[in-house]
């Protein structure tokens, strides 16, 4: 069966997350989305797990549901299927190796409550776990890796965006050139890395190191609206070690959907106090400094790829699986009406469009264009067409600060404040 899955999220006992990332709001936008498998995220928070508990029902398939007393009858029609929950959790470990301090983020998938409670007495004689939904834990990521294969052969471990500059396996400012420096012997039991907001499969295909590596995606949600961001298409039974399985042998991992990469907030160099973004280029000619206050820049995801890859960009490995760079809907419809996202005639003209023409995905991936422009969406159509063929116009992210894209009109990317220092 032909799925999408979206594994990492946050709980509202996660910091800067809304209160309403609760189960059954996951459940309404999961469905609103299109996504037939979520991730609960936190299942290492004990308040979130004695929920999870009480409000999912346990499946012999290894994943969970909503119960049905739970349900909210606001779904359009048009977009009601099933849910299902794994539990997942992100865990950050910040600890020192080879005399740098290194902080990495990595998403733990569990098979069931019993699982997910061992992790938890573990790691709850390393840290304070009801701290924070994603806790942060003096614990080498190696060691992390352990405890989780020691408590079941069934979990795996994902790192989480792993280029971001500062939380990540990978990222300039704490990360590792390669997965064997940090987790040595135990490298074979890593599968999977996150691509995150700020990379896409292309940029990573780049490495040969990532060859034998998953590439997936997935939304690291804050808010219900905002789950299904970026998403991995598979085609297996709905079973938690079918799902992982495809994960490890890339046998029914389709592929992903992702952000366009330039509209994450760590793809270029920059300073975001200044407003200065930078190529790895002008980067390099600025010797990464700031030409406003002088203070190192912070290096961005398209940087630090290009400085470990070995491939030119445009490599693609043999069978590697498909990417599909979208923008969010209600993305779409604000530009086209050109107002704010947030503004409730794009959320009516979002529900509208969902009533009509079934979930997200389907209207920006599966449907003809021309169905769309018979529902009474022509410029929305013409919008997604353009999408599609990857003809859209990105000011990128830098340091903190989403990038700016565009469908309709084009964006030029400000020239470096300050520049005349260079002369």
């Amino acid at each position: 069966m032909k799925f999408i899955a979206d594994l990492h999220m946050h709980s509202k006992y996660s910091r800067a997350t809304s209160p309403d990332m609760t189960p059954e709001n996951l459940w309404k936008w999961a469905q609103l989305k299109g996504i037939t498998v979520l991730g609960t995220g936190d299942f290492t928070h004990p308040k979130w797990l004695t929920e999870l508990e009480e409000k999912l029902d346990v499946l012999d398939n290894n994943l969970f549901k909503l119960k049905e007393n739970l349900t909210l009858g606001n779904v359009p029609q048009s977009c009601r299927s099933d849910v299902y929950f794994m539990l997942t959790a992100e865990i950050s470990c910040i600890y020192s190796k080879n005399g740098r301090l290194r902080k990495i983020h990595s998403i733990v998938l569990a098979p069931d409550f019993d699982v997910a409670a061992k992790i938890n007495a573990r790691l709850s004689k390393i840290g304070n776990l009801s701290a924070d939904g994603r806790p942060i834990l003096g614990l080498d990521a190696k060691l992390l890796l352990k405890i989780c294969l020691e408590v079941s052969d069934d979990v795996m471990l994902i790192h989480a965006h792993a280029w971001t500059p500062h939380f990540s396996v990978f990222g300039a400012s704490s990360g590792f050139d390669l997965l064997e420096e940090c987790f040595e012997d135990l490298t074979p039991h890593i599968y999977a890395i996150e691509t995150g907001l700020s990379s896409d499969p292309r940029m990573n295909w780049r490495l040969s190191a990532l060859d034998r590596i998953t590439l997936t995606s997935h939304s690291d949600a804050h808010s219900p609206q905002k789950i299904g961001r970026e998403a991995n298409i598979l085609d297996t039974v709905i079973f938690y070690k079918a799902i992982t399985d495809a994960i490890k042998n890339k046998k029914g991992f389709l592929g992903t959907i992702e952000f366009f990469p330039e509209e994450g907030k760590y793809h270029y160099d920059g300073h975001r106090l200044c407003k200065v973004s930078l190529s790895p280029s002008e980067t390099i000619r600025q010797d990464y400094l700031c030409p406003v206050c002088g203070k190192k820049v912070t290096i961005g995801v398209l940087h630090r790829v290009e400085k470990l890859a070995d491939r030119e960009d445009g490599f693609r490995p043999k069978n590697a699986p498909d990417f599909f760079s979208i923008i969010p809907l209600p993305e779409i419809i604000a530009e086209t009406l050109k107002i704010g996202v947030n503004s409730k005639k794009v959320i009516n003209e979002y529900f509208r469009m969902l009533e009509k023409l079934g979930n997200e995905f389907t209207i920006l991936m599966d449907h003809r264009i021309e169905d769309i422009e018979k529902a009474g969406f022509e410029k929305i159509a013409e919008a997604i067409s353009r999408i599609r063929n990857g003809k859209v116009h990105i000011a990128p992210g830098f340091d903190g600060e989403y990038g700016k894209i565009k469908i309709f009109e084009a964006i030029e990317r400000k020239e470096i404040k300050g520049q005349v220092r260079l002369f």
